[in-house]
């Protein structure tokens, strides 16, 4: 008997001695198992997924138009192309011309080759053969006559809320028979009607024919 004893327990050592590395491994997994769970962040229901900058509609022939107090049109935009972007709500028009409206005063026309507009509707920025063009104007009860003018620059800001238009790229201002030219830029003043050129001016300023002013 005791014989068949030491051989049960010979029998169960080399079991157990077989065994070892299976146990070890199985160890060895449940560790990794848990160290990887510790360290992993836990999901959150709340994450609001990655919004890509890409246009969620397209409008051919698009227009914007805004209303002052009293209902009237205060400024229209028009476009060949109006793309709208859904992560900020900004806009990209091609050939966009916007129009700037101020009672009894001729409307301001101001227009270039591609604009974008940010997502609060505030600025409006023009690139490339961007202009400001506003047409001759009788003199009115309330207004003296205006020479036509245009202002051209290769970029414009439009900050709608302050009715500015402004840029610091070079710029040349056509005023009648007058001509100037910036290389530091000017800004716009809708409400006045009126252009302020900065830095260094070089051109000429010819007299307004009579009856024109």
């Amino acid at each position: 008997m005791q014989l068949n004893s030491q051989r049960i327990k010979l029998n169960i050592g080399r079991t157990l001695l077989g065994l070892m590395p299976l146990i070890f491994m199985g160890a060895l997994t449940l560790m990794t198992f848990w160290l990887v769970k510790k360290n992993t962040p836990p999901e959150s229901s709340t994450l609001e997924p990655i919004r890509l900058h890409e246009p969620d509609y397209i409008i051919k022939n698009g227009t914007l138009s805004a209303l002052n107090e009293q209902g009237n049109t205060k400024y229209r935009i028009l476009g060949n192309k109006v793309t709208h972007y859904d992560d900020d709500a900004s806009i990209d028009i091609d050939a966009p011309r916007m129009r700037l409206f101020q009672p009894d005063k001729a409307p301001v026309t101001v227009k270039s080759n591609t604009g974008h507009l940010d997502g609060d509707l505030t600025i409006l920025e023009l690139f490339d053969n961007a202009s400001i063009f506003r047409p001759q104007q009788a003199a009115t009860a309330t207004e003296p006559a205006s020479l036509r003018m245009l202002a051209s620059s290769s970029y414009f800001k439009v900050l709608i809320n302050d009715d500015i238009v402004k840029t610091d790229r070079p710029i040349t201002l056509e005023q009648g028979m007058s001509i100037m030219n910036s290389t530091e830029g000017g800004t716009f003043d809708n409400i006045q009607q009126s252009m302020t050129l900065s830095g260094q001016v070089k051109g000429r300023i010819e007299r307004a024919p009579r009856g024109a002013q």
